[in-house]
């Protein structure tokens, strides 16, 4: 595709990468057929050949509208479109620097506005988060479906084993996930401690910056990644831990790309490098120890369960890890059933459902739909939005995987 860009972006590193990102596009197509937006909306506008060309003409200096906007509000930014382009367009890093452009130009005001600004300010603060989740259970019958549906039954999470192994590992809390599903790292630590590493929480680590970043917040976000190194950072340089481990594919996918959205950060550029460069999803940890896995599971089976797995687009897309968490399911001693259009997004997408509700119900209605085709009696998943999200529009249990594996291992119930 060719490119005129204009003065104001042209000889900017956004705007060389952006360049980049357009000439790879050979307006082909095929990443319409793999979009959710464009499958429920049918407009060549809500897909990203369509999105690409609102952006380019917004960097080549044409007006912006608040059509333009609504067009990019409405991307799930799932990066299936990624997944099935055979050019290699980064979509998703032109759509960040678009999005945040339009939000300049065309700013929101009234309901609109403060909705963003009190998601960007409250959700990424896990102590506030985590008291108004506590509040938000006392009085669950009392408060509206649209908020119920965000407040989750508290589940134990059981024993954190002491950190008693060699091999050590940090793991990264977040922000929703403690006060939503503590459960989680929990299992978590007691896997990783039962194949011979020990995992432990970094005080002053935080929520990834996905939620600030996403929201046009771009700087707020980075804030958010360079507190997170900061925690990091001691026991990273003192060579004490091998990696960091993250629960949530949301965050995995933020962390894993602390290294772009740092790089023109002289002070923090190579700490952010190195810190992607340990990320890992806690599916390539336990798959990494496959052969510890399957000798501590050849005595501990237990009864047959039929397991839908909902793999969320930021593990499946956004880090390219596919088929790694159902062979661990298989491994444990579940039945895997067949997901219908399993590369599609459930709808969750970070604060998505909460800003675009109607099309993220629909999106729900028909990934839970093809989840129960094959008899499941549970659903797994890798993201803590994603369960939430349906777990919301279903009375199947919805659990993290792992939660599914500690459950083999160790005994803790589901």
């Amino acid at each position: 595709m060719q490119t005129q860009l204009a003065d104001f972006i042209k000889d900017t590193p956004e705007g060389r990468e952006a360049e980049a990102i357009l000439r790879a596009c050979v307006h082909c197509g095929f990443c319409t057929a793999t979009c959710p937006t464009y499958q429920l909306l049918g407009d060549e506008l809500d897909g990203p050949r369509g999105r690409i060309y609102l952006i380019k003409q917004l960097l080549e200096g044409h007006d912006v509208t608040e059509k333009t906007r609504l067009h990019l509000d409405r991307c799930l930014t799932c990066r299936s479109c990624e997944s099935t382009c055979p050019s290699g367009v980064h979509y998703s890093r032109l759509a960040d620097i678009g999005r945040h452009i339009v939000e300049q130009r065309v700013p929101r005001s009234g309901a609109e506005a403060a909705k963003r600004w009190a998601l960007r300010e409250f959700v990424p603060r896990a102590d506030v988060f985590g008291i108004a989740m506590k509040a938000g259970r006392a009085v669950r019958g009392l408060l509206p479906a649209a908020l119920k549906e965000k407040v989750p039954d508290a589940r134990p999470s059981g024993p954190w084993p002491k950190p008693r192994h060699a091999r050590r590992m940090i793991a990264l809390a977040g922000c929703a996930q403690p006060a939503m599903a503590p459960s989680i790292n929990a299992a978590t630590a007691r896997v990783l401690d039962a194949v011979g590493v020990s995992l432990v929480e970094q005080p002053g680590a935080g929520c990834c910056g996905a939620v600030r970043f996403h929201l046009n917040d771009q700087e707020g976000g980075r804030d958010d990644a360079r507190r997170n190194i900061d925690a990091w950072w001691p026991a990273v340089e003192r060579g004490e831990v091998e990696a960091i481990v993250m629960t949530a594919s949301g965050c995995g996918v933020q962390v894993k790309d602390y290294g772009h959205l740092l790089a023109q950060d002289p002070a923090y550029a190579e700490k952010a490098a190195r810190i992607s460069a340990m990320t890992r999803d806690v599916s390539e940890i336990v798959a990494a120890e496959g052969e510890k896995l399957q000798e501590l599971l050849r005595t501990r089976r237990g009864e047959a369960v039929a397991v839908a797995f909902q793999s969320p687009c930021t593990l499946q897309h956004g880090q390219q890890i596919r088929g790694v968490v159902e062979s661990l399911l298989t491994t444990a001693g579940f039945t895997l059933t067949p997901v219908r259009d399993g590369h599609l997004c459930c709808g969750s997408a970070g604060t998505y459902s909460l800003l675009q509700p109607e099309l993220s119900k629909q999106l729900r209605a028909n990934k839970l739909a093809a989840l129960g085709e094959g008899g499941a009696t549970m659903i797994a998943s890798a993201n803590i939005g994603c369960m939430t999200h349906l777990q919301a529009g279903t009375t199947t249990p919805v659990r993290h995987w792992v939660e599914l594996v500690d459950s083999r291992l160790n005994g803790f119930p589901l």
